[in-house]
């Protein structure tokens, strides 16, 4: 078997058919994918070394991001978005973005719930502290456990409602989006507002978005709005990328058995019926919610949780689906000793 025959675990394709970056010399083995993978280098090498008869190998991982689809010097543009509000949204933004970030990839976080922002209070940011303006015109944005961060909340007070018409949130939003300083990222991850409105197909309409992933919990009701989100940015040309299920079990504390409160295998009929993965089923779990109101959510709070590596799995399956849309030419290089 050869290096570039093997399967990638998340998309099931070749590296050599999806032009992964291939380097082999001896039991050196250096591969550049198209989603970063830090923390799955470990996993690589044993499935790696299984695929080559079990030979020992010392594999090097990089990440090389896809073509850019997005706009200025953002690479990919990312929605994570929902049909319905309280289904842990925002919560999985957040979580998703600070997973890529740990997986060594250039992190953006745009706050797109104009009405009711929460990304100042899930990033730990003091209520007090607002951007800084370069050149009078551009926001710089707000750093927060290493990534790039833009709210309404960083300009108002906590107590300020949003009492605007649907043309005025979205004009705020296309402001903060196109006026902040964002420089070299990889991605842009885009907490929406829950729902198919105005935020929406502004978001849509005035930069290029290379992919959607939608957030659900297994209610029944959770998963008819699911659809609709779905079908809404198949509308508008946009990939979805996979979805993933929030709240999917608690397991009790006590007595370790598990409960579906809120119905079981929803997220993966749904995907299963509409042709797209299901990127991850996440827990019911009080310290993931305790984290996120403590600003300090779970991918760092508790990096080596089973919470956590379900989040950057999630991201690097995310990341990968998005590589797989657009594959690159291949590029592979063999050396032998």
């Amino acid at each position: 078997m050869k290096v570039e025959e093997f399967k990638d675990p998340y998309l099931g394709k070749t590296w050599a058919d999806l032009g992964a970056r291939v380097l082999s010399s001896g039991k050196q083995v250096s591969v550049t994918l198209g989603y970063p993978a830090l923390g799955y280098k470990a996993e690589l090498t044993k499935l790696l070394s299984a695929h080559l008869g079990g030979a020992e190998i010392e594999l090097d991982v990089q990440f090389s991001p896809p073509r850019a689809r997005g706009f200025d010097h953002v690479k990919h543009v990312i929605a994570v978005a929902s049909g319905k509000g309280g289904v842990g949204k925002s919560t999985t933004a957040v979580n998703l973005a600070l997973a890529l970030d740990a997986e060594g990839a250039k992190v953006g976080l745009l706050d797109a719930d104009i009405y009711g922002p929460s990304l100042g209070m899930m990033l730990g940011v003091d209520p007090g502290k607002r951007p800084s303006i370069k050149d009078g015109k551009f926001f710089e944005p707000i750093r927060a456990h290493g990534v790039k961060a833009m709210s309404m909340s960083f300009m108002v007070t906590e107590n300020t409602p949003m009492v605007w018409r649907g043309p005025m949130a979205s004009g705020a939003l296309q402001q903060i989006l196109t006026q902040t300083q964002w420089e070299d990222l990889d991605y842009l991850i885009v907490d929406m507002p829950p729902g198919t409105g105005d935020i929406q197909l502004t978001l849509s309409q005035k930069v290029p978005v290379s992919g959607a992933v939608i957030v659900t919990t297994p209610q029944d009701i959770a998963l008819l709005d699911a659809k609709k989100g779905i079908e809404m940015f198949n509308k508008v040309d946009i990939p979805v990328l996979g979805i993933l299920e929030n709240m999917s079990v608690y397991v009790c504390p006590d007595c370790g058995s598990e409960h579906h409160l809120f119905g079981e295998g929803g997220g993966a009929r749904v995907a299963a019926e509409l042709g797209v993965p299901l990127l991850a089923q996440l827990p019911l779990a009080r310290s993931i919610r305790e984290q996120a109101d403590g600003g300090n959510p779970t991918v760092k709070a508790e990096p080596e949780s089973a919470a956590a590596e379900s989040y950057r799995n999630a991201a690097r399956f995310m990341a990968a689906r998005l590589w797989d849309t657009e594959p690159q030419a291949t590029t592979i290089s063999m050396v032998d000793d």
